[in-house]
């Protein structure tokens, strides 16, 4: 596989999580539309390191997986105290901040 082939490869995952994160009324399913997105920027980050022969790009994709660890942790959180509140993860239902 050619390093082209990755970027393409990366672009792909990034549109289907960007379509789902656009699409989906699932917070859960949203959830793993942007886990999608950031691991194709992982891939594109590693990739273009791995181009230009520098590590930044692991380093970078590192810092991104440990961000992504956090979000999920509190995202998911933030999704179990709204299904226990209104019974539901739609993201159209959620309107918490209204005033």
């Amino acid at each position: 596989m050619t390093l082209t082939s990755y970027i393409y490869l990366s672009v792909v995952l990034f549109s289907i999580g960007a379509a789902v994160v656009l699409l989906r009324r699932n917070a859960i399913i949203v959830f793993m539309g942007v886990e999608l997105m950031l691991n194709a920027a992982n891939l594109a980050f590693v990739t273009f390191a791995r181009m230009q022969g520098k590590l930044d790009g692991q380093v970078i994709a590192l810092f991104v997986m440990v961000v992504a660890a956090a979000e999920v942790v509190v995202g998911l959180a933030i999704i179990m105290a709204i299904f226990r509140a209104r019974r539901s993860v739609s993201v159209d239902d959620v309107n918490l901040l209204k005033l």
